[in-house]
């Protein structure tokens, strides 16, 4: 019998990978983005026992979460699929200022079998301290970027006092922003007077979406228009010249969610900045046509709109110190329906209610018969 030998299986070297991100967009920014992509496929070639697995870059994007970044979760797929061995980082900061986020991720890629290094602190996440201090300096970075967040915020803020805060949306339907101010672009204008003047004539939004339709109307995005962009133009200040700032902000600086200020912060109306394309009188005469609207909906929703389909009389609203409210026709015992079950059941708002359903019969047995104003009928079941 011959000689055996066991051949050793060829050493095809670590499969190593880089993570950098910069969060601003500036040219000096975009130099070290590319400098940090430059520095790390040099160490990498160079390393005994190293093979490049990729270099991935975020630019422009928040550290506090790790969802909106592309490359980062392209990395952690490649991670997934066998990839790459090792995860070279400049800081803890640039992988993540989220505590939460890094721990996680930094685990998972544990559990794989994926090593992660972060040059500046000198950790490697397989060692035995490495969780530990990768907690604590973690902690650092997430304050930091709540440091960074508030001071951005008060130099916000202190711009909307002084009535000069760069706009983060000069697209708006009806103008163009020249980088100073809103200028009237004429051919939107037009439509946004023509909506106003149907919106005060009391024409249903159903209605002046169909007109603006035929008329071939779009958004500034291009989209046909709908209920609310025309909500938006007829409840918006910018048309009377005005500019309201701080209606929304950010209440959560790792989410980055945006939230209606309804009184917890102060809210800056700048006056007469860029030319209207409405006058006040118009504006106001819109305002108390959205209120009348409301008021008509939220104590009418349902009137003249139930029929009883025993006696073919309106059904009425019956409430109970305002807390539980039901419909029931006074003419006869036909069945009752809970009003909040109604709600639910049609599962529109108030001014879509109004705009699509024309009548709803009802019937002994629960079965509720719903004409639509582009003239379907449906048969629902309320019980």
């Amino acid at each position: 019998m011959g000689e055996i030998r066991t051949m050793e299986p060829r050493a095809l070297g670590k499969r190593v990978a880089a993570y950098a991100r910069v969060s601003l967009e500036t040219e000096k920014l975009s130099h070290s983005l590319w400098a940090q992509t430059r520095y790390y496929d040099k160490i990498i070639s160079k390393m005994p026992g190293w093979r490049l697995a990729g270099i991935y870059a975020d630019s422009f994007i928040s550290g506090t979460e790790t969802v909106h970044r592309s490359e980062f979760q392209r990395m952690l797929s490649d991670c997934e699929n066998g990839r790459i061995d090792i995860v070279l980082c400049k800081s803890i900061s640039r992988f993540a200022r989220n505590t939460v986020d890094l721990l996680e991720t930094v685990r998972y890629l544990k559990d794989l079998g994926v090593e992660v290094r972060f040059e500046k602190e000198n950790i490697n996440s397989l060692s035995g301290d490495g969780e530990l201090m990768l907690s604590i300096l973690a902690s650092f970075a997430q304050e930091e970027s709540r440091s960074i967040s508030e001071n951005v915020k008060w130099g916000i803020r202190k711009r909307f006092r002084q009535g000069s805060a760069e706009m983060r949306n000069k697209s708006v339907f009806g103008y163009r922003h020249d980088g100073e101010k809103y200028v009237v672009f004429e051919e939107e204008a037009e439509i946004v007077r023509l909506i106003f003047r149907s919106y005060i004539d009391g024409m249903p939004l159903r209605k002046i979406t169909e007109m603006l339709d035929e008329m071939g109307a779009k958004t500034w995005r291009g989209f046909d228009f709908s209920h609310n962009p025309i909500n938006y133009i007829v409840h918006n200040e910018i048309y009377i010249g005005n500019i309201i700032m701080q209606k929304f902000y950010v209440k959560d600086f790792i989410t980055h969610v945006k939230v209606q200020n309804r009184g917890e912060l102060p809210i800056y109306r700048v006056c007469g900045c860029h030319e209207p394309i409405i006058d006040e009188e118009t504006f106001r005469a819109a305002q108390e046509e959205s209120a009348r609207r409301a008021s008509s909906r939220q104590a009418c929703r349902y009137t003249r709109k139930l029929v009883c389909g025993k006696c073919g009389k309106n059904y009425t609203r019956r409430s109970n110190n305002g807390k539980y409210a039901c419909w029931h026709c006074r003419n006869c015992s036909n069945v009752k329906l809970k009003e909040d079950k109604l709600n639910e059941l049609f599962g529109m708002s108030d001014e879509e209610f109004s705009d699509n359903i024309l009548k709803t019969e009802v019937f002994e047995d629960g079965r509720l018969s719903v004409k639509f104003s582009d003239g379907r009928t449906e048969i629902w079941q309320y019980k």
